[in-house]
């Protein structure tokens, strides 16, 4: 969810210990937990009682929630493409190229600049 790794883990100890000192940590770490546990819970709780009212609205209301997310559009976007004949393009439609003739300028594009 939040995407924590081991190196932003490490910073977030020290700072803790910093702040809070050895003593107390273990302290503050059991009422954070506490405090996570609770919110989770009354979270389900929200969400049975949302989906226990609604019934089926409920399930075709968090589908178009998650269609509202930009991976889960891009997703689909890209899902709907058909595929192209040259694999090494990507999706992506370029004009065939040739090798440049020795002494040939490079193409410019002055639109481009």
């Amino acid at each position: 969810m939040f995407d924590v790794g081991v190196p932003e883990m490490l910073v977030i100890a020290i700072v803790a210990i910093v702040v809070f000192g050895p003593e107390r940590l273990p302290e503050f770490a059991r009422t954070l937990g506490r405090w996570v546990r609770t919110v989770r819970q009354m979270a389900d709780n929200a969400k049975s009682d949302l989906q226990r009212e609604m019934g089926d609205d409920f399930t075709s209301l968090r589908d178009e929630i998650r269609g509202l997310d930009p991976r889960e559009m891009m997703k689909g976007t890209l899902d709907d493409d058909e595929p192209t004949s040259n694999p090494s393009s990507h999706g992506t439609s370029r004009p065939t190229q040739r090798p440049l003739d020795p002494g040939e300028p490079a193409p410019f594009d002055v639109d481009a600049t």
